[in-house]
């Protein structure tokens, strides 16, 4: 028996989707206990599972199918003009990858993040543990990329898992007071460029959702690939 066929799966009760008024969701989710290897925990990315916290899921609604795993071919990827221009705005910004963000200063960027863009999502107001819970280290893959400006202060924060195949971009929170660098957008772009530089094949952006706004900004990195009726299908951007 292999790893992913021993998993036990449990499906959540109906709740209020998150993301599409008047619809209910249902998540289909790993134990939790169970010790998933890297190599498991990347053959679920490749079957449109995705990581919050300790938990391995992916949508199960019944009726609804919205939810879509998008992932991005780095060998393939070619940056549109604003987003080469999101690259050069930030090219003050020293990058590090560090081992945790359970700090002041982490947490404090965050709920600036939070308060700022988020204060009508699940996540607000934000609280330290819910936090910790939601970012922290749960697997060994989990690496943290920060971003400092030249006077040194704290301006971004990637939380990406390394799979055997490529990077899982699982949050990514920023300065919500410097628009004009685009920081969501250049996190993306460098974790793609991180993927490429450790000849990786893929960095996996979650679920797209075609009727929530959202969502819209993981269709801007082309040509990305959809899992759809339990196969990988390429999209190049739209004219």
């Amino acid at each position: 028996m292999t790893e992913l066929e021993s998993l036990k799966l449990f499906l959540s009760t109906e709740h209020a989707c998150s993301y599409l008024e008047n619809k209910n969701a249902s998540t289909l989710f790993i134990d939790p206990k169970a010790d998933i290897s890297q190599t498991g925990y990347s053959q679920l990315s490749d079957y449109g599972f995705r990581r919050s916290g300790k938990h391995i899921y992916k949508p199960e609604c019944q009726g609804c199918n919205a939810c879509i795993a998008v992932r991005v071919p780095v060998a393939d990827f070619q940056p549109s003009k604003s987003q080469k221009r999101c690259l050069k705005k930030n090219a003050d910004l020293t990058l590090t990858q560090i081992e945790t963000i359970d700090t002041d200063e982490h947490f404090a960027l965050y709920a600036n993040y939070i308060n700022t863009r988020h204060s009508d999502g699940d996540m607000y107001p934000p609280n330290r543990k819910e936090y910790a819970q939601f970012l922290s280290r749960q697997f060994q893959s989990t690496t943290y990329l920060e971003w400092r400006d030249t006077e040194n202060a704290l301006i971004a924060v990637a939380v990406t898992d390394r799979l055997q195949q490529g990077l899982s971009a699982i949050y990514t929170f920023f300065d919500p007071h410097q628009p004009k660098r685009s920081l969501g957008v250049f996190g993306i772009l460098m974790q793609i460029h991180l993927a490429l530089q450790n000849d990786l094949e893929f960095v996996y952006l979650g679920y797209w959702i075609q009727n929530c706004a959202k969502m819209n900004y993981k269709t801007q990195y082309a040509p990305y690939q959809f899992y759809i009726n339990n196969q990988w299908h390429t999209y190049e951007r739209s004219a």
